[in-house]
């Protein structure tokens, strides 16, 4: 970067700009800092401090028994509230979310992949497709008819022994 100086170009070095970048980052950071975790500390109503001791009614238990009743009553209220909260999230949170996705990959797909798909399909694989299988079928026609024939004569002998066979178990 240049700059002009009395009718004079000056050139600044790139590092001396990346350290005027840094600076004014630090300047920011620190600005945020002091806005967001000093200020509040001097007791306004908004700060921290205020907003979470309202909600705060949890003291530490001071002996083993009371610790106890402490986490037996959390289990409880985990055990009874839990699967509550559970279908909630998923049926209010999870799965509209994955329903959503579902439509937006079907679509996509149905407008993006599937015409793609399709077009390859009827010009490069159907018209070879159906060339071999017009010249198969008599050879299928053929192997067909030679099935058919072994199975009739195959079908008379297995159904007298699975009759027989049947007449075996009764007795």
């Amino acid at each position: 970067m240049a700059k002009v100086i009395e009718n004079q170009i000056v050139k600044i070095p790139k590092e001396a700009l990346k350290r005027g970048h840094e600076r004014k980052i630090k300047n920011i950071i620190n600005f945020l800092l002091i806005f967001v975790l000093i200020l509040p500390s001097f007791g306004s109503i908004n700060s921290p401090q205020v907003c979470f001791a309202k909600n705060q009614q949890i003291q530490s238990p001071e002996t083993l028994g009371e610790a106890k009743e402490m986490g037996e009553k959390f289990a409880g209220e985990a055990k009874e509230k839990l699967p509550g909260i559970l279908e909630r999230i998923w049926k209010e949170e999870a799965v509209p979310v994955w329903s959503k996705m579902w439509d937006w990959t079907k679509n996509w797909w149905k407008g993006t992949v599937w015409p793609w798909v399709s077009s390859i399909f009827q010009e490069k694989i159907k018209p070879p497709l159906e060339e071999e299988i017009e010249k198969r079928k008599p050879i299928i026609k053929e192997e067909f008819e030679k099935e058919k024939q072994e199975f009739k004569k195959e079908a008379p002998e297995v159904g007298k022994s699975l009759w027989e066979r049947f007449k075996e178990i009764i007795k």
